[in-house]
């Protein structure tokens, strides 16, 4: 007789990661929306405030892409919370902002290719360009911001 082997913890223990990824990138997006509608109203230029709002739009569609895929894949829906304060001054807003998106993008990659999930993987993989792409806006205006 041949012993019988089972992926099931493997699988149970790759399944849970994935959902207490997806939940933590759930609530760096919540955290994010809150702190980049702050940012935008401490902007002091129109086209930057109109930029981090833009910005902002991709969190909330990266937000409830995520929602949904955790309800998929848990069959509830999540307690999102803040996890990360955003700073009271522009400048330390945009450095704080800057540095939080280069991280995610990191984070996102990992999650992207640690699943066989294909939609799960693309999304994830469309969220860090997104990511990165605000991290580069948010370059662009700190750096403006400390020449003044």
């Amino acid at each position: 007789m041949y012993p019988f082997f089972s992926n099931y913890n493997v699988t149970y223990r790759q399944s849970k990661k994935l959902v207490n990824d997806i939940e933590r990138a759930i609530n760096g997006e919540y955290s994010a929306i809150k702190c980049y509608a702050n940012l935008a109203n401490l902007a002091l230029a129109e086209k930057e405030r109109k930029q981090i709002l833009e910005i902002r739009q991709d969190e909330i569609r990266h937000f409830q892409q995520f929602v949904q895929i955790y309800a998929n894949l848990t069959g509830q829906q999540p307690q999102p919370k803040i996890i990360e304060e955003c700073p009271d001054t522009y400048l330390e807003g945009l450095e704080f902002a800057l540095q939080d998106e280069q991280k995610t993008v990191d984070f996102y990659l990992d999650i992207a290719s640690e699943t066989s999930n294909q939609y799960v993987k693309e999304t994830f993989r469309r969220a860090a360009a997104d990511e990165q792409n605000h991290a580069v806006w948010f370059l662009y205006f700190f750096a403006k911001q400390k020449q003044r």
